[in-house]
């Protein structure tokens, strides 16, 4: 629906960055493959990527040399939405945001930047772990472990993000669910209703 459609390319990259363990999804001769891999969004100067890695033998790596297109889903929070939170009647539903991002994937396999694009990656999600991750390993051990594994990094070319939360409905509709999120004390339930906040279509807080 043309309503939950996202064009908020901040928006769409601040959910990638919230919630980067991703889907990335490959279709060679039309046979479908997904690995479920941690990603890293650089905003660079020119350019966005991804950059990620995964097992050597993984053989969706392999997928990448022929230079075709790759899809990456980024599942942001979702909720339960009952019937009973309208004020106006309904059907029960699901309010969730998702981005997908598509580009055009590049291994990376020089030893030097693979070292490089690691230790990127454990800076932004383990930033106390960079310098001591390697701590007991020989240079042999070493080696053999980045022999085990593949980085690539995905050159994006198209963003996609949807975000259903009840932008259909009444505004009192969209505030009554809101509240009602964050009233149940769960903390996805609150994300939820936070996005919706930042809809500007929703009351800030639940009512008293």
């Amino acid at each position: 629906m043309a309503a939950f459609r996202e064009s908020d390319t901040e928006r769409i990259l601040a959910l990638v960055e919230g919630h980067p363990f991703g889907q990335l999804i490959t279709a060679p001769d039309g046979v479908p493959y997904v690995s479920h891999l941690p990603f890293l969004l650089d905003r660079g100067d020119w350019k966005l990527r991804l950059l990620g890695h995964m097992a050597r033998a993984n053989p969706q790596w392999r997928h990448f040399e022929s230079g075709r297109e790759v899809l990456t889903v980024f599942n942001g929070p979702h909720a339960y939405v009952s019937p009973g939170w309208y004020a106006s009647a309904d059907v029960q539903t699901w309010n969730y945001a998702v981005a997908h991002l598509r580009g055009v994937p590049r291994l990376v396999e020089d030893a030097a930047e693979l070292e490089a694009l690691l230790n990127t990656m454990i800076r932004a999600h383990k930033s106390d772990t960079v310098e001591t991750w390697r701590t007991g390993l020989t240079q042999e051990r070493q080696a053999k472990l980045f022999e085990m594994i593949v980085g690539f990094e995905i050159g994006i070319t198209e963003l996609q993000g949807k975000f259903k939360l009840r932008q259909n409905r009444p505004e009192e509709d969209r505030g009554q669910v809101a509240a009602a999120l964050l009233r149940s004390g769960d903390q996805i339930d609150a994300a939820v209703a936070r996005l919706m906040t930042e809809s500007g279509r929703t009351p800030r807080s639940a009512p008293d």
